[in-house]
């Protein structure tokens, strides 16, 4: 009987040893004050997961067209021409018209002149002009001639495009067409008035007295600037014999 008792003591020492070894075995519990590990935010791992999308190609810009043509008519006060009008002219200036258009610049844009012309002619200019900016011949400016205080030497200096000026004709003691609103001189540096002899009084011309020539602005004989004055009656002062005015347009000749 001692040996049975000193068995079961034996077991229940053994299964204390082994319980407390199981114990020990386990890893402690994590603190509720440590902190927790973060995981990924489920909209990252969405992104990552979609495909990158194509780029965008950028549309190529169209370029904008000029503006078309446009021309306005009207009566002219006579406080715009304190220089070109007075009285004794053979045109009265009621009888003008000032013609507020657009024209292609050496710029390679489009401006708005003026031009003060015979109401009976008005309609040809119009015509013509539009012709001249549809094909884009290209003017240096267009100015009323007063603005040169009417001196027609410092308005061809300045290669302004003008009309109406009452003077007389140059070397004449008659009138010239300008004085009665049917002429108009385009580009007078590049298209000078040229003697017989072959000059011209205007040095910033000097290199475009002879034709034909090329040469932004400059007119040529049968181009189509003259083609364009000839389509509403007007003769050019290049077809002349001896000298030469090749800015010059009249309605008539002359």
């Amino acid at each position: 009987m001692k040996c049975a008792a000193t068995t079961r003591s034996a077991l229940t020492t053994a299964f204390v040893a082994l319980a407390s070894f199981a114990c020990a075995a386990q890893p402690p519990a994590a603190s509720s004050s440590a902190p927790a590990t973060p995981s990924e935010p489920a909209a990252t791992t969405a992104a990552a997961d979609s495909p990158t999308p194509a780029p965008t190609a950028t549309p190529t810009p169209t370029r904008t067209a000029p503006p078309a043509f446009t021309a306005k008519v009207t009566g002219i006060a006579r406080d715009r021409l304190p220089y070109s009008w007075r009285p004794g002219c053979p045109v009265h200036h009621r009888d003008l018209r000032l013609v507020t258009m657009t024209y292609w610049g050496f710029d390679d844009r489009p401006h708005t002149g003026e031009l003060v012309v015979r109401k009976t002619v008005a309609d040809d200019i119009v015509t013509a002009f539009r012709k001249l900016y549809d094909m884009r011949y290209p003017i240096k400016r267009m100015e009323l001639v007063d603005v040169y205080k009417g001196d027609d030497f410092d308005s061809i200096d300045a290669d302004n495009t003008s009309a109406f000026n009452c003077r007389q004709a140059t070397g004449s003691t008659s009138w010239s067409n300008h004085a009665y609103g049917e002429a108009v001189d385009i580009n007078p540096r590049e298209n000078p008035y040229v003697t017989a002899a072959g000059g011209t009084a205007h040095q910033n011309a000097k290199k475009f007295t002879k034709r034909p020539m090329r040469g932004k602005g400059v007119i040529n004989p049968g181009d189509k600037v003259v083609r364009a004055f000839a389509s509403v009656g007007w003769e050019w002062g290049g077809y002349w014999s001896g000298t030469k005015d090749y800015q010059h347009f009249s309605k008539g000749g002359g």
